[in-house]
């Protein structure tokens, strides 16, 4: 299997109570079964001749490379290299819709799959942002704004770009934040670049929903997987790997 230790397959079993004809939930009970390598020594061979036919479209869709990864990447919090780089992606795409954010959030939950070192190949983008996510940019005043980023701290951290630098504590309070160095400004307008999935604030964002001049393009190329792509591929035309660091954008105070 391509992925070893990624996937996992639930099992749910769930016990009911028979009552004359009414059926009451008396309790659950679940397993996770590791899906790995150790599946692969022994291959059953009659699936094996029935995927066959679907393998070769299945990997012409997914196999072409867009790019390549100079080293492995992941999402975390308080902060992972894998969701600073798409909260950078971000940032980069905005000038494609003529807009200048402050700064980019991509949230964490939205990201389920680690990127690989070297080749990158679509359907490796396809793991990474699986839904129909589109870049979408807002309006937040600044005290609004402030809201946002404690809601972002109670989370213990989220995908956030370059320019911000903030700090949490223990208990996942705000301690502080900067964009570009300076401290938010309650009466200053701070323009967004994230996904139309968190406008309705989801994800324990509700800051967004007091957010205004919204630009949020429904077509299909502005999904987010083609983004990444587009980035992708820009750097290779560049001449250059992908890559992204911890910078201490968020950080947990000691």
């Amino acid at each position: 299997m391509k992925k070893t230790a990624l996937f996992y397959l639930m099992t749910v079993t769930v016990m009911l109570t028979a009552c004359k004809h009414h059926y009451e939930v008396a309790g659950i009970q679940r397993s996770r079964i590791l899906i790995d390598a150790r599946y692969d020594a022994n291959p059953d061979q009659r699936a094996a001749e029935f995927l066959k036919p679907y393998r070769h479209k299945v990997d012409s869709v997914m196999g072409p490379i867009v790019g390549r990864s100079a080293k492995y990447m992941t999402a975390q919090r308080p902060e992972g290299t894998l969701s600073n780089l798409l909260a950078d992606i971000l940032v980069w795409a905005a000038k494609e819709y003529g807009e200048q954010p402050a700064f980019g959030l991509y949230n964490i939950g939205g990201v389920r799959a680690d990127l690989p070192k070297g080749n990158v190949t679509y359907g490796d983008v396809l793991d990474v942002a699986p839904f129909e996510n589109k870049i979408a940019f807002i309006t937040l005043k600044g005290d609004v704004l402030l809201d946002l980023f404690r809601q972002i701290a109670s989370t213990g951290g989220e995908g956030l770009s370059h320019s911000v630098r903030m700090v949490i504590t223990q208990d996942l309070q705000l301690k502080s934040v900067t964009i570009n160095g300076q401290p938010i400004d309650p009466q200053k307008d701070y323009r967004i670049a994230t996904i139309d999935y968190l406008l309705g604030g989801t994800d324990k964002m509700e800051a967004f929903k007091r957010g205004t001049d919204i630009n949020s393009p429904k077509d299909a190329s502005n999904n987010t997987r083609f983004i990444i792509m587009n980035y992708f591929r820009e750097m290779t035309k560049q001449g250059r790997e992908v890559d992204s660091n911890i910078e201490g954008r968020v950080t947990v105070e000691r």
